[in-house]
C-alpha cells in the first residue's frame, strides 16, 4: 500500500475553478493560491450568508481514540465522496492542520489512504497562512500590553492574563518570564481565544467586537482590562480579514472541501470556523463537518458551544469507531492492537456505546455509526461490534473508504442520506442559567460519568473571582483525548471517578469559560520520536515522509 503522501502526489487535481463551478461559483469568487486552493472572497461570503441555508449538516465525531487517531477525518471524506459517488450534492467542512501534530505524534490531519483532502503537503503545512495571522494578531496583542506597561501603564495594569502563541509543540515555553519581571508563557495557537473568537465570530464585525472583548489582565482594584482598552481590535481585524475568508480545496475524487479554522478538541472548542460552517449550508444539499476527539469533547462543544452561538444544529451525528480503539479501551496495549482479541473487544465496546448513549439522550440527535476498517481486523471482531450497535438499537456500517475512495462508504452514504429526511429535535446539553460550577457537574456527571468535581485551590478562587462575568457563558472543558474522565490511564468507561478543575480562564471574546482539568498542557510537547524525523525533501523540490 502507498504512503498517504505518495497517493496524494500521484493524484491528477482539477483546478480550483472547476471545483468552484460545483458549488454554484465562478472565477470571481476565488482569491485563488496557486491552481489547487483558493480562499472565497469576502464579497461572496457575505452574498451567501444573506441567502437560508438549504443543506442537511452531518456530524462526524468519533469514540475515545489510541494515541494514533482512529480515521474521523479519513471518514469525513470518505463519507462526503461517497455521498457524491451516490448522487447527493455533498461538500466537507473541516478544520485546518496545526504544525505542532504534524511534527508531534499524530502527523497531518488531512485524512488518509484514498479519503484524503488535497494538496495534502500545502494543507498539512503553510496552506494558506491563516494560522500565522492568528499567531500575529494574538502576538500583537502580547507586544501592545507590554508597551502600553513599559510607557507608563496608564491603565495600571497590577495583572496581565493574556498569553502569547505559535503554531509548534514547544514544552520550554510553556512558562516564561519576561524582562519585566512578568511570568507568563505561551500556549499553541490553536488553543489561543484568537483562534475561538476566528472560529466563533459571524462576520468581519463581529470579528472586531469579539477581539475588543478579550481581557487581557486587570488592574489593583480588580477591575478588567480589555483589548479594546488598548484600541488592539482594529488592527488585530487587519491582520485577520484575509484569513477570515474560508479555503476552498478538494478531495481525491474531487469532491469540494471548506477548510477554516483549527482548534483543537481537548484544550479548546475543537470546531471550524462558523464562517466556513454557514457559507456551506448555502452551497451543497450535504455538509459533512467534524468535531475534533471523543463525542466526549468535540461533538459536546460542538453543541453547547458552537451550536449554542449559532442556532445550528446537526440532523444526525455519526460516531467512528474503530475495532483497534475499542480494543484499547479494553486493555490491549498499542503495540498488539493488530492481535484479534475479542475478550477485549467486548469489553471495550462500552465505550461506543457511551457515547452513543450520550449523543441520543443529552442531545437528541439520531446516530448511526461508522466502523473504519483495518486490514488487521477480522470477521469476528466485526461481528461482535455489529452486534453490540444493533443491541442498542443503532446501525453499524463497515466501511473501507481508505483502501477504496468514496465507493467503500456507500453503505453509510446512503444511510446518512435516508437519515437526514427524518426530522431531529436536537437539543443542548445545559440551560444558559446553570452556574458555572452546574455546568461543570452537568457536564462530569452526565457525558464524562463522573461522580463529582473537585477545584484546586487556584481553580476555587477563580471560580468565586469570576462568578458574575461567567454567568450565560458555557463551558470548554480542557482534558484529555484518551479518556471520558480527566486521566489518560481510565480507558474504556471509568466508574467513581471525578472531573478535577485544575484552573478556570475566562474567555470574554470567544464567550466561553475554559476549565483546564487534569494535567493537559494548552503547549503540548513533542513526544520522544516526533514526527518531524520523517519528513525531508528531495532534489526537485518534493516533499516526502509527510503522514
Amino acid at each position: 500500500m502507498l504512503s498517504d503522501i505518495d497517493i496524494a502526489q500521484a493524484a491528477t487535481l482539477e483546478p480550483i475553478v472547476a471545483v468552484a463551478g460545483k458549488l454554484g461559483l465562478s472565477a470571481d469568487d476565488l482569491h485563488a493560491y496557486g491552481q489547487y486552493m483558493a480562499k472565497l472572497t469576502q464579497a461572496t461570503v457575505n452574498r451567501l450568508h444573506a441567502q437560508p441555508a438549504k443543506a442537511k449538516l452531518i456530524l462526524v465525531t468519533a469514540i475515545n481514540p489510541t494515541p494514533a487517531g482512529e480515521g474521523k477525518t479519513t471518514t469525513t471524506v470518505g463519507l462526503t465522496d461517497a455521498l457524491n459517488q451516490a448522487g447527493y450534492h455533498a461538500l466537507a467542512c473541516l478544520r485546518e492542520p496545526s504544525l505542532g501534530p504534524v511534527f508531534g505524534m499524530k502527523g497531518g490531519a488531512t485524512g488518509g489512504g484514498y479519503a484524503q483532502v488535497v494538496p495534502m503537503e500545502n494543507i498539512n503545512l503553510h496552506f494558506t497562512g491563516d494560522f500565522h495571522a492568528i499567531s500575529a494578531a494574538n502576538n500583537l496583542l502580547a507586544a501592545l500590553i507590554d508597551n502600553h506597561i513599559y510607557h507608563g501603564n496608564a491603565l495600571g495594569f497590577d495583572q496581565v492574563t493574556w498569553r502569547r502563541c505559535m503554531d509548534m509543540n514547544d514544552r520550554a515555553l510553556r512558562r516564561i518570564t519576561l524582562e519585566s519581571t512578568v511570568h507568563t508563557g505561551f500556549d499553541i495557537t490553536v488553543a489561543s481565544e484568537v483562534m475561538a473568537i476566528f472560529c466563533l465570530a459571524t462576520d468581519l464585525a463581529d470579528l472586531t467586537r469579539r477581539l475588543g472583548r478579550v481581557q487581557v489582565g486587570s488592574n489593583q482594584q480588580g477591575t478588567p482590562i480589555l483589548a479594546s482598552d488598548l484600541q488592539a481590535e482594529g488592527a488585530m481585524t487587519a491582520l485577520l480579514k484575509d484569513a477570515f475568508q474560508p479555503n476552498l480545496v478538494q478531495t481525491l475524487e474531487g469532491s469540494p472541501a471548506l477548510l477554516h479554522g483549527g482548534p483543537f478538541a481537548n484544550i479548546a472548542h475543537g470546531c471550524n470556523s462558523l464562517v466556513a460552517t454557514k457559507t456551506a449550508l448555502r452551497l451543497a444539499d450535504y455538509v459533512v463537518t467534524e468535531a475534533g476527539f471523543g463525542a466526549d469533547l468535540g461533538a459536546e462543544k460542538f453543541m453547547d458551544i458552537k451550536c449554542r452561538q449559532s442556532g445550528l444544529r446537526p440532523d444526525v451525528a455519526v460516531i467512528v469507531a474503530t475495532v483497534r480503539a475499542l480494543k484499547y479501551n479494553g486493555g490491549v496495549e498499542v503495540a498488539d492492537l493488530n492481535t484479534e482479541n475479542l475478550s477485549a473487544l467486548a469489553i471495550g465496546v462500552a465505550n461506543l456505546e457511551k457515547h452513543i448513549s450520550n449523543l441520543r439522550q443529552h442531545f437528541g440527535l439520531p446516530v448511526l455509526v461508522a466502523l473504519n476498517h483495518f486490514t488487521a481486523d477480522t470477521a469476528a471482531e466485526v461481528a461482535l461490534v455489529q452486534a453490540a450497535v444493533e443491541a442498542l438499537g443503532a446501525s453499524l456500517h463497515v466501511c473501507w473508504h481508505w483502501a477504496q475512495g468514496g465507493a467503500g462508504a456507500l453503505d453509510l452514504a446512503h444511510a446518512v442520506a435516508a437519515q437526514v429526511q427524518q426530522a431531529a429535535t436536537p437539543h443542548l446539553l445545559y440551560a444558559d442559567d446553570l452556574s458555572l460550577a452546574e455546568k461543570l457537574t452537568t457536564i462530569a456527571q452526565k457525558m464524562y460519568g463522573a461522580s463529582g468535581v473537585t477545584y484546586s485551590e487556584l481553580a476555587q478562587q477563580q471560580l468565586e473571582h469570576i462568578k458574575d462575568a461567567s454567568q450565560g457563558l458555557p463551558v470548554c472543558i480542557a482534558k484529555t483525548q484518551y479518556s471520558l474522565s480527566c486521566d489518560a490511564k481510565l480507558r474504556n468507561v471509568p466508574q467513581h471517578h471525578v472531573l478535577h478543575v485544575r484552573e478556570l480562564r475566562l474567555s470574554r471574546g470567544a464567550g466561553f469559560v475554559v476549565a483546564i482539568c487534569g494535567d493537559i498542557m494548552t503547549m503540548p510537547g513533542l513526544p520522544k520520536q516526533p514526527a518531524s524525523a520523517r519528513i525531508s525533501v528531495d532534489a526537485n523540490g518534493r516533499i516526502v515522509g509527510l503522514s
